[in-house]
């Protein structure tokens, strides 16, 4: 059997990997790539690229030629490179299936040559990944030529496909949604992550990241096109993908705007803004790479989630809230008065970046019981409520009967039947995809930090800047002629949704301390009577709330 280079390049590669004792997201990482991207190149979907070889060649520290040489003289080179022992840890490969051995013809002696590849075992060093059988080179090139599983990734251990639902790719057909006008743009409220005094705890929202130390300069965000992946160091280890790297690429392209226009800070702020979607989904696809899934861009849209005409909705309801506790109200109205707060939440749509998305195409699930690991849209028989001192988590809704509702809705009716506010809703039908929790989180991380230290060095160009990218990923991912990179109604839905929910927890915890919630205005404003600084910690950080004005009620406002 003859391997044409590329089928050798494969199978050396599937040899060092075994030999340091490499997964493919350790391999990915070094190369600047997704796990996916290695995945499909080892099974034959898609091509190593010369600059892919460039790349291997200095992650494993080995010369080009040395690479194409084959599997043993590669193993041979990394082992005995200077300093070969600080590339990666070794590992003892796993052992062979049975099965697989017994459909793959024996070497004639240990040391014959491979039928399969030609290498001979005494060419192969004791103790690494050698030709013993030929058995084992047919494993390694069975598993080049057909694709490893996809690896575990500690980012996303907790992120199922779901059953009998293969892991989406990015290479899903693309077409771009037609025209819609833009959502609102305004912020939403944060989840909190300090505890009821006597309450039921809630779901915490993880604490804004203290900064981390500065990136050196990058270059400024294509305003068209991702961000390229950068050629791995001669270290052999992986570039940085945490939030300093995504920091320094925005912090970069603020000078360098304002560098182009000459310091005139209103037209770098109208530069900014404008290409605040191109730049902003740039940075969503950097911090993907070495991400455990590659998320489907453009999949099959349902019905319920397709709007009738350019000015309609389609037929997600989000809970959008809008209430006044009229009981309240009704004093005030007696003659009383009452001294309200109205709060301000900080960078809610940002906050609302912790949620969970689904990761593939959205599939039909009829069991009428809602996993936690997986996401989508529900239609469901809302549960009632009869709190008149609290608001309803789904919102001003007058219509009666079953409605399709995000997964951030369904999970936070849930905790209310957990709680003892209302019964648990009952599910009919549901459109679902295995999700995870962090699929924005480095974006999420990055884009906060960025966000506070622009407020910290009173920076109001940046702090728009990252404001319009963060509500623009938001209002354009569903179907907007604006962002061609991603349709994604869905996410859209769910984010907005949690950012209601959102708003709602902090109502439910104003409550449960013993404030009087007053109202929910608008889309970021909660309005309290009482002492509400034991309850919220007051500041610009996204766990934290802003005062926006005291008024009394059955006074002068």
């Amino acid at each position: 059997m003859t391997l044409s280079t590329e089928e050798l390049l494969r199978l050396t590669v599937s040899a060092l990997m075994s030999r340091t004792g490499e997964r493919q997201g350790d391999l990915a990482q070094g190369l600047g790539q997704a796990q996916a991207q290695v995945s499909r190149k080892q099974s034959g979907r898609q091509h190593w690229s010369l600059d892919d070889v460039d790349r291997l060649a200095a992650h494993y520290r080995i010369g080009v030629l040395d690479l194409l040489a084959g599997p043993t003289h590669a193993v041979q080179v990394l082992s005995s490179a200077p300093g070969a022992q600080d590339v990666l840890p070794l590992a003892v490969p796993p052992p062979q299936t049975a099965a697989r051995a017994a459909s793959v013809p024996r070497s004639e002696a240990l040391g014959g040559p491979c039928v399969l590849c030609g290498e001979r075992a005494t060419d192969a060093v004791e103790g690494m990944w050698q030709h013993l059988t030929s058995e084992e080179c047919a494993d390694a090139l069975e598993a080049s030529l057909t694709g490893y599983p996809e690896e575990h990734d500690q980012e996303e251990d907790h992120a199922p496909t779901g059953p009998g639902e293969p892991a989406a790719h990015p290479s899903d057909e693309l077409h771009p949604g037609g025209p819609q006008p833009p959502h609102s743009e305004g912020e939403f409220a944060a989840a909190d992550p300090t505890p009821v005094p006597g309450g039921p705890e809630l779901p915490a929202e993880e604490p804004e990241l203290a900064p981390a130390p500065a990136a050196p300069a990058a270059a400024p965000i294509a305003a068209a096109a991702p961000i390229a992946a950068p050629v791995a160091a001669p270290s052999g280890r992986a570039p940085g993908y945490a939030s300093a790297t995504l920091v320094g690429q925005i912090n970069g392209r603020v000078r360098d705007v304002l560098e182009t226009v000459q310091g005139d800070m209103e037209a770098a702020q109208a530069a900014l803004i404008k290409t605040a979607i191109p730049d902003v989904m740039a940075l969503f696809e950097k911090s993907r790479v070495g991400g455990r899934y590659a998320h489907s861009k453009f999949p099959a849209t349902d019905e319920i989630l397709r709007k009738k005409s350019q000015k309609s909705a389609d037929q997600i309801w989000e809970g959008r809230p809008k209430w006044r506790n009229s009981a309240a109200f009704d004093l005030v109205k007696r003659g009383e008065q009452i001294e309200v707060t109205a709060l301000d939440m900080n960078a809610a749509y940002l906050a609302a970046f912790k949620c969970w998305l689904p990761i593939g195409k959205l599939v039909e699930d009829t069991s009428g019981v809602h996993d936690p690991k997986r996401s989508g849209v529900y239609l469901l028989t809302p549960p009632a409520w009869e709190h008149d001192d609290l608001p309803n988590p789904l919102g001003n809704r007058k219509e009666p009967g079953p409605v399709w509702v995000p997964d951030s809705m369904v999970r936070t009716l849930l905790d209310c039947a957990k709680w003892g506010l209302c019964e648990a809703p009952e599910i009919h039908r549901a459109m679902l995809s295995g999700a995870t929790e962090v699929l924005l989180e480095k974006l999420r991380r990055a884009l906060a930090e960025a966000r506070a230290t622009a407020i910290a060095e009173n920076d109001e160009i940046a702090t728009e800047y990252v404001k319009s990218m963060y509500s623009k990923f938001v209002s354009t991912v569903g179907e907007s002629s604006a962002n061609t990179e991603l349709r994604r109604p869905d996410w859209m839905h769910i984010i907005r949704s949690k950012a209601f929910t959102n708003l709602w927890r902090k109502a439910y915890k104003a409550r449960e301390a013993g404030l009087t919630v007053i109202q929910m205005s608008g889309t970021d404003e909660l309005h309290v009577a009482g002492d509400w600084r034991p309850v919220f910690p007051e500041g610009r950080e996204l766990s934290q709330v802003k005062a926006k004005k005291i008024y009394t009620l059955g006074g002068s406002q």
